[in-house]
This record gives C-alpha cells, structure tokens and sequence, in this order.
C-alpha cells in the first residue's frame, strides 16, 4: 500500500528545487535569503510537521525511500527554523535504522556549521567548494565510510581550515551572522 503522504512529500521537495532552479536562472539566490524561497522553506516546514504529528518521522518504511529523502530536503532547506532542525535531528537520530545515512550526516553538518561549530562528515563547503571545518581531520574519511559517503583526497583535507579560523571564515559575511543570530542560530 502507498503511504498517503509519500507523493506530497516528493511534491513538496520537487516545487522547492523548482523554485530554487527559477531564482538560480534569474541571479536571485546570491544575494541573501531570497523572500520567495523562505516562503516555501516555511510552508513546506509548516505541512511537514503536520505530517509528523500524523506519523511521526517519516522513514523509510513509512514513507519509501525517495519521500523520506523529500522530508530530509525539506528539513535541510527550513533554515530560518533552528529548534525545528534540531527536534528532526533528534527523531532522525531515534529512527538511524530506517532513514538514509547520509542524510543523518549531511543533517548533523548542516545543523554544526549554522551555530558556527565544526562539523563531523566535510559535507558543508565554503568558497572554493572546501569543506568548512571538521571536528577530526584525521579520522574524516572514516567517519564519511561509516555513512556511505566517498572519501576526500588527502589534497582536500589539508584545505580544510583549522577549528581556530572559524571565527575568521564566520567574519566575512556579517549579513549572515546578522541573519544567523536574528534566527537563533547563534
């Protein structure tokens, strides 16, 4: 039997990357949080923890593969939500069984990198396409096997930055730090 809510799902996460992909073409998305993708990101946050409060998380076995991924983008994508990241986290987290690995660690990273702390996989980049810093250098790659992600080159983790720069890599744009704190990231 289809769960009810697996096509809304994947509907949802489908109008989002729409919406991403018209304001990507259109020059829009470079310069701040653009007011129409924060509408959908709390619209679709909004319709997801109604289908939570029906379903709980939706994992796998509720949903199917591509509709929990949907839930994962949606969760990834609701930003301006912090105590709503953290609360999915938690139940994604409760059901690791039954969700994606690499949701679970690009979810963690994600959530690490908007307070301003290192992340765990190397999933978050910053200019250039290096990864923001990284809690253990020397046992990333196999913290990303653990959970199906490729390894980094030993090239692309001497660029990571050190944990000290952070403050340094945080500094360069204040209208996101501005926009962090105004959020309750920080």
């Amino acid at each position: 039997m289809i769960d009810p809510f697996e096509k809304e799902l994947i509907d949802l996460a489908e109008y989002d990357l729409a919406v991403r992909e018209k304001l990507s073409v259109e020059g829009k998305l470079s310069q701040g949080y653009h007011p129409e993708m924060e509408a959908v990101h709390k619209s679709n946050a909004q319709r997801l923890r109604e289908i939570i409060s029906e379903i709980e998380f939706p994992t796998i076995s509720k949903v199917g593969q591509k509709a929990s991924d949907a839930a994962w983008l949606i969760i990834q994508h609701s930003i301006g939500e912090p105590e709503f990241m953290k609360e999915c986290y938690r139940m994604m987290a409760e059901n690791s069984h039954d969700i994606n690995p690499q949701n679970k660690a690009y979810f963690y990273d994600r959530i690490q990198v908007f307070q301003g702390k290192p992340q765990k996989y190397g999933t978050q980049l910053i200019a250039g396409g290096i990864p923001f810093p990284v809690e253990d250098k020397e046992n990333l790659n196999n913290a990303r096997e653990d959970v199906n992600l490729p390894p980094l080159s030993e090239k692309e983790i001497n660029q990571i930055p050190d944990l000290e720069e952070i403050p340094e890599i945080d500094g360069r744009d204040q209208e996101y730090i501005s926009w962090r704190k105004k959020v309750g990231w920080m």
